[in-house]
């Protein structure tokens, strides 16, 4: 791995709360990010989106999308689909968010924090992946091919 990436949000900051439109009792759209440190060497970039508090399925993915171009702003709202044309050709996989971003949601009676880690990495090469792929397979076909990573959290507690 190459220097430090690091990642912000201006939706949330690092284990803070996550805004309700950004989850799927709001409008459920994906949060922008800013990067720093991204090496010039890499060639796409991969998003993995997982709960860290479902019971017995830990880390539950919510979202993955990978081929995204190399920037250090990705932008909010990316749209469904399995190809985002406007982004490079970008492929969603099949996670809870099937081709797309979805937020928090954790049942209304839970009313325990959830841990929503986002991980964004920095790729030597767009990724030869069928979008019917799953979180197991992204890591896969990642393997050998990431030069950086970074997370960033954002809690999520249902209120009374």
């Amino acid at each position: 791995m190459s220097s430090q990436l690091s990642v912000t949000s201006r939706a949330f900051s690092d284990n803070g709360t996550m805004p309700l439109k950004y989850t799927g009792y709001g409008v459920d759209q994906s949060p922008p990010f800013t990067l720093k440190g991204l090496t010039p060497e890499a060639e796409a970039l991969a998003i993995i989106l997982v709960d860290m508090d479902v019971p017995h399925i830990k880390p539950f993915p919510h979202w993955l999308i990978w081929n995204l171009p190399v920037k250090s702003e990705i932008p909010g709202n990316l749209p469904p689909g399995e190809i985002l044309g406007g982004y490079g050709d970008a492929k969603q996989g099949a996670a809870y968010g099937n081709h797309c971003y979805r937020g928090p949601k954790p049942p209304k009676f839970a009313h325990d924090r959830h841990h929503y880690v986002f991980t964004i990495y920095a790729l030597d090469q767009k990724l030869a992946l069928s979008a019917s792929a799953d979180r197991d397979a992204l890591l896969a076909a990642m393997k050998g091919h990431i030069l950086q990573e970074a997370s960033i959290t954002g809690i999520y507690q249902n209120k009374d």
